[in-house]
C-alpha cells in the first residue's frame, strides 16, 4: 500500500489512489441514471444491473483469454462491450415493464435488482475462483516520480478517464443538442413534449437503456479493475447509493462527477487509514459512504426543501 509505504504523509495518497480507484462505477452508474431521471423516469434496478455487468465482464474476459482463444489484451474490452449490452437487456425489460399502465417504477426496479443480481449469482458461479485478464492502466505516476508508492497510487484506468470525459460531453448533450432538448422536455413537461411531436414512450425507453447500458459499464469496472475479481458482495450497494449521488449532484452530469468523486474518496478513508495501522474505528470510516448515503435522503425528503434541477415529470412514479 502506498500509505504503508511512505508513513502518514501516505494517508493523503492513499485516498487518492483510492478516490481514482473507487470513483468509476459511481460515475458510470450516476450518468446513466442521471440520463435516466432526465426523462423523468427513476431506475432502482441499476444494483442488478452492476452486478450483471460486473458477472458479464469478467466471464468474458476469463473465457476470451483461456477458452476462445482471443488475446489478454483484447478479452476485456470485449467484456466491457459484453456489460454494456447485458446493461442494455436488463434496461430494455425495466424501460418495457415500467411504461405499462398502473405499474410503479419504484416496484420496478425493486424487482429487477432481485432479477439482475439473480442471474448474475447464478451465471457467474463458476467465474468465482478463475483469474481473468484484467483492464489495463496508465501508469502516470511513472511520469512524476521515482518512489514506487506515488507510481502504485497514481495508476490510472482509461475506462475512468473515459467516464471523466463522458461527464462533460453528456452535460452539452443536454444544454446544446436537440434529442438533449427533448429529452428535458419529456422530463419536465410531458404534455408539452406531446405537444412538440415527441414520443414520451420512445424516449423514455431509449434514456433508460441507454443508462442501463452505462450501469453495465461500471460494473465491468468493478470486476476487471478495482477491485478486479468477480464475487457476489462485489457491488457493495453502489447501484443504489448512486441515486442518491443523482439527487446530491442535481442532475448535473457535471456535478455527477464531483459527487462520485467525493463518494469514491469517502470510501478510501479507511483503507487508507488502515494501511498505516490505524484501526480503531475503522468500520465507522468504511461505512461512510452508507451513512453520507442516507443523509443525503434524509436530507433532501423534507417537504420543507425545493430540489433545484428535479425533472417536473419524477413527481409521478407510475408509468
Amino acid at each position: 500500500m502506498a500509505a504503508e509505504a511512505i508513513g502518514w504523509w501516505g494517508v493523503p495518497l492513499g485516498i487518492l489512489a483510492g478516490t481514482l480507484r473507487s470513483s468509476a462505477p459511481f460515475l458510470f452508474v450516476s450518468l446513466g441514471e442521471c440520463l435516466t431521471e432526465k426523462s423523468g423516469k427513476i431506475n432502482l434496478g441499476l444494483e442488478g444491473t452492476l452486478l450483471m455487468g460486473a458477472m458479464s465482464a469478467y466471464a468474458i474476459s476469463y473465457l476470451g483469454s483461456e477458452k476462445w482463444g482471443m488475446s489478454p489484451a483484447a478479452s476485456p474490452w470485449i467484456g466491457v462491450l459484453v456489460a454494456g449490452c447485458a446493461g442494455m437487456v436488463l434496461g430494455f425489460i425495466h424501460a418495457w415493464l415500467s411504461q405499462q399502465p398502473k405499474v410503479n417504477d419504484i416496484a420496478v426496479g425493486i424487482a429487477m435488482i432481485i432479477f439482475g443480481s439473480g442471474v448474475a449469482f447464478f451465471l457467474g458461479k463458476p467465474f468465482i475462483q478463475p483469474q481473468a485478464p484484467q483492464l489495463p492502466f496508465f501508469e502516470l505516476g511513472r511520469l512524476m516520480s521515482n518512489v514506487p508508492a506515488v507510481q502504485s497510487a497514481l495508476q490510472i484506468s482509461p475506462l475512468f478517464l473515459i467516464g471523466v470525459g463522458l461527464a462533460p460531453l453528456m452535460s452539452w448533450f443536454f444544454k446544446s443538442t436537440r434529442p438533449g432538448l427533448f429529452i428535458r422536455a419529456v422530463g419536465d413537461s410531458p404534455d408539452a413534449a406531446l405537444a412538440m411531436g415527441v414520443s414520451i414512450k420512445k424516449v423514455r425507453m431509449l434514456c433508460i437503456i441507454a443508462g442501463s447500458f452505462l450501469a453495465g459499464i461500471g460494473g465491468a469496472y468493478l470486476s476487471l479493475v478495482s477491485p478486479g475479481s468477480w464475487n457476489e458482495g462485489i457491488s457493495s450497494g453502489q447501484g443504489l447509493m448512486a441515486v442518491a449521488l443523482v439527487i446530491f449532484a442535481r442532475w448535473n452530469p457535471v456535478q455527477c462527477l464531483w459527487a462520485s468523486l467525493f463518494f469514491g474518496g469517502t470510501q478510501a478513508v479507511g483503507p487508507a487509514l488502515q494501511a498505516v495501522g490505524v484501526d480503531s474505528g475503522i468500520y465507522l470510516f468504511n461505512a461512510a459512504p452508507y451513512v453520507l448515503t442516507l443523509l443525503i435522503m434524509i436530507i433532501t425528503c423534507s417537504p420543507k426543501r425545493t430540489l433545484s434541477g428535479a425533472p417536473g415529470a419524477l413527481g409521478t412514479i407510475s408509468g
